[in-house]
């Protein structure tokens, strides 16, 4: 992967390319020339977290993807302003509006690939932007803020206050403490306890993968039905053993899975 920094109308992201080196024989639905793979990370997630997936995936389907650093999170700018329960719509209708601007070629379209709340920033986006998109794909995502999710959060505060969670600090640097209260915080606070998005995610019109593990400790088979209502046309994947990193727990099996969905549907 080629890394690079863009530089945002007010600040800077980081930026992975990643280049199909292999599997040319793709149905013309899904044509390399004319589609291109955007990855969205999770919430305390960065361009190395995802490991040799985007690579993978990029192989399998024959297409050019890039994987992106929101801001404050690995080698991008520092977080700088206070999030707010609609801190996941500025993602998806600012800073991820911004960046396809400008990285996706004329006459392309984006699938985008998300995980946990970059599946969230990928629902919203898709539906706000529904000309620029060719396919959506969750792992995670999260459209309600369940009683579960808030309950997971609780455990992360303890190991992260008695260092378990350290190996952040390997991606995030000095960013990391503020990254980590910045998502745990936000989750837990009284404003977002109601949030819900199922209304804003009814403009998608791609076609639509939505997995989830069936062990999530962040989220129920809840999340998967309300993206569904929202969206009936969705295709939805429960996988069984599977907790909230479906991509890096069942790796081949999620890649073949999208690729099935992408290519042969």
């Amino acid at each position: 992967m080629i890394s690079k920094k863009i530089i945002l109308s007010t600040h800077q992201v980081n930026v992975a390319f990643v280049e199909s080196i292999a599997v040319r024989s793709v149905k013309k639905t899904v044509s390399q020339e004319n589609t291109m793979l955007f990855f969205l990370h999770e919430a305390l997630g960065s361009i190395p977290q995802w490991r040799s997936f985007p690579q993978l995936l990029c192989d399998a389907l024959g297409m050019h993807g890039c994987v992106i650093e929101r801001r404050g999170h690995g080698e991008s700018d520092e977080l700088a302003y206070e999030r707010t329960a609609r801190y996941l719509h500025q993602a998806a209708y600012e800073e991820l509006h911004e960046l396809i601007q400008l990285l996706l070629p004329a006459g392309k379209k984006a699938v985008l690939i998300g995980h946990s709340d970059g599946g969230t920033i990928a629902l919203l986006y898709a539906a706000k932007f529904p000309k620029q998109i060719a396919g959506v794909v969750t792992m995670a995502a999260h459209v309600v803020n369940e009683e579960v999710t808030r309950r997971g959060i609780h455990p992360a505060i303890e190991a992260y206050k008695a260092g378990k969670l350290d190996g952040l600090k390997k991606y995030h640097g000095t960013q990391t403490e503020t990254l980590f209260y910045a998502w745990a915080n936000t989750w837990l606070s009284e404003a977002f306890k109601a949030w819900n998005i199922v209304s804003d995610i009814q403009g998608i019109q791609a076609p639509t993968l939505v997995i989830q593990g069936d062990e999530d400790q962040y989220g129920t088979e809840e999340q998967l039905k309300l993206i569904q209502q929202a969206v009936p046309t969705a295709q939805l994947e429960m996988m069984v053993g599977v907790k909230h990193h479906p991509h890096l727990e069942q790796t081949d099996d999620v890649v073949e899975m999208i690729r099935g969905f992408l290519v042969e549907r």
